[in-house]
């Protein structure tokens, strides 16, 4: 039994906004004199259909059932005078906007599509940017060079780093000894990425660590050969990356060449 996406869910969830309804064409439905159109119908079938419900002829009778309910709704909706208002209205142009602008944005992915030689290029930079070796450190973040200057001269004297790690700044690792998780410099901010090669299995950085967060002591446990997962297995990922680029250059060159008063 498939679940119709009902008007009275879409109203709790607060995500429906009511827009005119602008397209024309052979009516499926009228509502006390007052046409739907098919195309109205036939979006909404294509919208459940997308959400996994079988086309049959229940789903039809359920669409049309809802889209008259609405219609009925709007209607008295009108009636009070609700359409005339601005904020209504606003919300509606709101509405109309997200359409178009779905639309427009999926034909245009479809018009420039991404090949598979770009998605390897891109796989390939990534994959050199992490570089050939991957880092389990721990670290104690402060907020001033002497705190951490006597971090330093306490592991010196041999107290436990996960100890000291105790009054670190870092919520995600103060509890668990200061322990990071493995990673590749480049998850790093740069000064941070740049001590982690330095260090000797075991060893901890004898100079504070600058940082825009503060100032780490750093302490490196282990590390390991880098063995990134294959093209094939992070290609959605990347393919979907490179949409949202693609997406973001090209309303950044809209905006660059729009004239706005």
């Amino acid at each position: 039994m498939f679940k119709l996406t009902s008007l009275a869910a879409l109203m709790l969830a607060g995500s429906l906004i009511s827009a005119p309804v602008l397209a024309q064409g052979k009516p499926f439905a009228t509502v006390n004199g007052q046409a739907i159109p098919q195309s109205v119908f036939n979006a909404f079938m294509a919208e459940q259909k997308a959400q996994g419900a079988p086309d049959s002829e229940e789903l039809k009778n359920a669409v049309k059932e809802e889209l008259v309910r609405r219609e009925l709704l709007s209607q008295e909706a009108k009636k009070k005078g609700l359409d005339k208002k601005p904020e209504i209205q606003g919300q509606i142009e709101l509405a109309r906007q997200a359409v178009l602008i779905r639309a427009f944005l999926a034909d245009y992915v479809r018009s420039n599509p991404i090949s598979d030689a770009q998605l390897k290029a891109e796989y390939d930079l990534i994959k050199t940017s992490l570089g050939n070796t991957e880092y389990k450190a721990r670290h104690i973040l402060v907020e001033k060079e002497d705190d951490a200057k006597a971090i330093i001269a306490k592991l010196d004297k041999g107290e436990k780093f996960a100890a000291l790690a105790k009054q670190s700044l870092d919520p995600g690792s103060k509890d668990k000894g200061g322990e990071l998780d493995w990673s590749a410099p480049n998850a790093y901010v740069p000064p941070f990425a740049e001590a982690l090669p330095k260090l000797k299995k075991g060893e901890y950085t004898k100079t504070p660590v600058r940082t825009d967060f503060g100032f780490h002591v750093i302490q490196l446990d282990d590390s390991r050969a880098l063995t990134p997962p294959p093209f094939e297995q992070v290609k959605p990922q990347l393919q979907q990356r490179a949409g949202q680029m693609q997406v973001d250059k090209l309303i950044n060159d809209l905006r660059s060449k729009a004239k706005v008063n």
